[in-house]
């Protein structure tokens, strides 16, 4: 069935409709002219039971067994993050997120299919690292990671730090062929988090002009669309940095997404963000994407 919702401004595609769009998807990806963005439900696609955590509340849960938060926040992975900062210190918060990310994350068909993209700019929205690892796999030596750092641990106008897949610390401004733009940082290869809300002060407080977004990303989003996948944004930290990171750039967007579990919230950033919505489960999507004609997943239907 082909169908075409107009859902209060927000355009969800289904059926044949939604594959020629992710062909098309598939298409400006080849030729760089969209820009993927990666969430931690991609991790899901390797497995039903990825090895490390892959929603913010599953980091919240992994935080409280070391240390139990108040039932109201309990759920809330940056508000547990900042009640472990203020009881416990950030050195500690920092070495069990650590243990947390420890695992490696394998790699997904999606990551491995975009590591041989003549892709400019790729954001990974997660601490995993696994797209970090399959450019590396790939023998990929024209590629730059930017990372977000929190400033607790900095002194001075740092927002930023950037390395290569060797893992060495680059100049301030350094670009390559490839950047990979992880704005809330990773755990390889120096463990950088932006997790607890105190991280986020600052961030938030310059984010609207643009001053935490790295220049070489604001530079090569400005003719292109994101492509968001294995995304949610039924949190307002995540709506935030999203709707800043795709601030003035050309477009299209498209996200998979299964619309019908899409909170209020959701629904409103995606219509005035104009995200066009592929209602198709992520296990479909990538393998159209990658063209295998086989649905990948990891035991579970994913969206």
């Amino acid at each position: 069935m082909n169908t075409i919702l107009n859902l209060g401004h927000l355009v969800v595609i289904q059926g044949s409709f939604a594959e020629k769009l992710l062909d098309l998807a598939r298409n400006a990806l080849g030729a760089d002219e969209m820009i993927p963005y990666l969430g931690p439900g991609l991790l899901r696609l390797s497995s039903a039971e990825p090895s490390v955590p892959c929603t913010p509340e599953a980091v919240a849960a992994a935080l409280n067994s070391r240390a139990p938060a108040p039932s109201k926040i309990r759920t809330n992975m940056w508000s547990v993050a900042q009640f472990i900062e203020q009881r416990r210190h950030r050195r500690t918060l920092q070495a069990w997120m650590a243990e947390i990310f420890a695992a490696p994350a394998a790699p997904t068909v999606l990551h491995t299919w975009l590591a041989r993209l003549p892709l400019s700019l790729i954001i990974d929205s997660w601490y995993d690292s696994a797209m970090r690892t399959t450019l590396a796999e790939a023998g990929r030596t024209d590629v730059v990671e930017i990372q977000g750092v929190t400033r607790a641990n900095e002194f001075g106008d740092i927002w930023t730090k950037a390395y290569d897949l060797s893992g060495t610390e680059l100049e301030p401004g350094s670009a390559a062929k490839t950047v990979l733009y992880t704005p809330h940082g990773s755990i390889r290869p120096a463990a950088n988090f932006l997790v607890a809300d105190s991280d986020y002060v600052e961030v938030l407080t310059e984010i609207d002009l643009q001053t935490p977004i790295p220049d070489v990303v604001k530079e090569r989003r400005t003719y292109r669309g994101l492509f968001f996948v294995g995304c949610r944004f039924n949190d307002q930290m995540l709506r935030t940095f999203a709707r800043q990171i795709m601030k003035r750039s050309k477009g299209p967007h498209y996200a998979v997404m299964d619309a019908a579990i899409l909170t209020k919230n959701e629904r409103r950033f995606l219509a005035a963000s104009a995200i066009t919505v592929i209602d198709m489960p992520l296990g479909e999507a990538a393998a159209r994407l990658v063209g295998s004609g086989t649905a990948v997943d990891g035991g579970q239907d994913f969206r």
